[in-house]
């Protein structure tokens, strides 16, 4: 893959929050788990974005191995291109360490699994802050905002979070893709 986008900010923590840019090549239906009864989404081809947190410190719930079982697909199916430099830039800045692979593999459980596991869907991009602060509803309300992103389905990717939407149609240029790490720094210094 050529130059990925992966921005890894903040501290020493083995926590965070973090931004997926997905890309899905074509016009999708797909039911997602059990989100609103089985219902079939819509999801037209474009970029979205997905906000999502890892609170621990260790395990498999740390920020790195999120990461990483983000860009891993189900089955044996090929990853997602962008794992390999994941897993070495996550190592490079003390973010993880040793084998951050699902140890038995991906088995399709949050909402999010069900788009990445496609292989019409690829992760282009990551922006996280390391920090132990909850900052994933306030920057998914912040991004549900903002008048370049569309909600494709009210609670999609927030099972954990009611009222809010974490997958997002974007429909904007490369230059609000790369104020995304700006953002999501000002917000974790408002809560730090």
């Amino acid at each position: 893959m050529d130059n990925p986008n992966i921005v890894i900010m903040g501290g020493e923590s083995q926590a965070g929050t973090y931004v997926l840019r997905i890309h899905l090549i074509e016009d999708t239906t797909l039911r997602i788990g059990r989100f609103k009864r089985g219902k079939l989404i819509s999801l037209p081809a474009g970029e979205y974005c997905y906000v999502g947190s890892a609170l621990s410190e260790k395990g498999s719930t740390s920020l790195a191995r999120r990461l990483i079982r983000h860009a891993t697909r189900s089955g044996g199916q090929a990853p997602h291109r962008i794992r390999d430099e994941m897993m070495r830039r996550c190592v490079e800045c003390g973010l993880g360490n040793g084998n951050m692979l699902p140890k038995r593999g991906k088995t399709l459980f949050w909402n999010i699994d069900f788009l990445l596991d496609l292989c019409s869907a690829e992760i282009t991009g990551v922006y996280a802050v390391r920090s132990g602060n909850r900052l994933e509803s306030r920057l998914a309300k912040h991004l549900e905002r903002d008048s370049h992103t569309e909600v494709i389905e009210r609670g999609l990717g927030a099972n954990d979070v009611p009222g809010n939407t974490h997958l997002l149609l974007v429909r904007a240029e490369e230059p609000w893709w790369d104020s995304l790490p700006i953002q999501l720094s000002n917000l974790a210094e408002v809560t730090s």
